[in-house]
């Protein structure tokens, strides 16, 4: 469902930040990045609840924001050694704020434009991946966030569209998607075991990720669509099962799990959707000593 959008040079030209986002925010319309349409949406979990179930988790360290500059992120390392951190995640997703519902309606391209702005950029597949499924004491990969064994009560995967949105999801345009498909979100940080041993909120579940990934065959930079929504329920698959002849078509939420789905130049990603958000990265430079 592609929306134009404006390219990152397109803002830089206008050099009005404010501007981009009173044309690109917004609610009431899916030609603008908000919540989702709040008149056939079901959210179960208030702000209230989910915030109540975070009291006492230590969201951010002094030390992780030290290494990260900013609030709300968690640096990324690999054998255990957080001086080998290279790149922060967002621990929630976008606007990443604690029990705020995810953004939904932005397209890749403009998903870079806001990470951007906050002096970030849209997280690479790997450093999704790496996010989700590895250990900061270096321990052996899982297979999904919260361990190894697919669960769909731990995560906002299991609301299924034949109770909460079908049949009147039409997804032929915008507008029909719009007034009739459900964004059926939890405030972000409402499943507290729905995290990563790096402390990485909802990566499954509740809204799929715009992220970047390098392809030459693609033409290079391009977009990469990546996790699960909350009707994940209806075409669940565990990671060691086949698709099932004849049925509705599935595929295994795991970290690693490679979809390609909308792939598109960054330049003119486009794609738009009641159930696709996204979070942001940041480089974290290495010590003098090591460039």
């Amino acid at each position: 469902m592609p929306i134009r959008a404006y390219s990152a040079k397109e803002i830089q030209r206008k050099g009005d930040p404010l501007e981009f986002l009173r044309k690109n925010v917004g609610p009431g319309t899916p030609t603008r990045m908000n919540q989702g349409n709040p008149e056939i949406a079901s959210h179960t979990i208030s702000r209230e609840q989910c915030l109540e179930g975070l009291r006492g988790v230590v969201l951010q360290t002094e030390e992780q924001r030290k290494i990260c500059g900013a609030d709300y992120m968690v640096p990324v390392y690999r054998k255990g050694d957080i001086s080998r951190t290279r790149f922060c995640i967002d621990i929630f997703e976008f606007p990443n704020r604690p029990c705020e519902l995810p953004f939904v309606w932005v397209g890749p391209t403009q998903a870079r434009i806001y990470c951007e702005m906050q002096g970030k950029r849209l997280c690479a597949q790997e450093e999704w991946v790496q996010a989700c499924r590895g250990d900061p004491e270096g321990k052996e990969d899982w297979l999904y966030a919260y361990g190894n064994e697919l669960d769909l009560t731990i995560c906002n995967t299991n609301k299924s569209a034949r109770t909460y949105g079908e049949p009147v999801c039409n997804p032929d345009s915008v507008s029909s998607t719009w007034k009739t498909c459900h964004s059926n979100t939890e405030p972000a940080g409402a499943f507290p075991r729905c995290r990563s041993r790096f402390g990485v909120f909802d990566l499954h579940g509740n809204v799929a990720e715009a992220m970047v990934r390098y392809d030459p065959e693609e033409g290079g930079l391009v977009s990469q669509l990546k996790g699960s929504a909350f009707f994940y329920v209806d075409v669940a698959r565990k990671h060691n099962e086949r698709q099932k002849e004849g049925g509705r078509e599935t595929y295994p939420d795991h970290c690693a799990h490679d979809p390609r789905w909308h792939v598109e130049p960054m330049a003119t990603a486009w794609h738009v959707n009641y159930h696709l958000g996204f979070r942001c990265c940041k480089t974290v430079k290495p010590p003098a000593s090591e460039r």
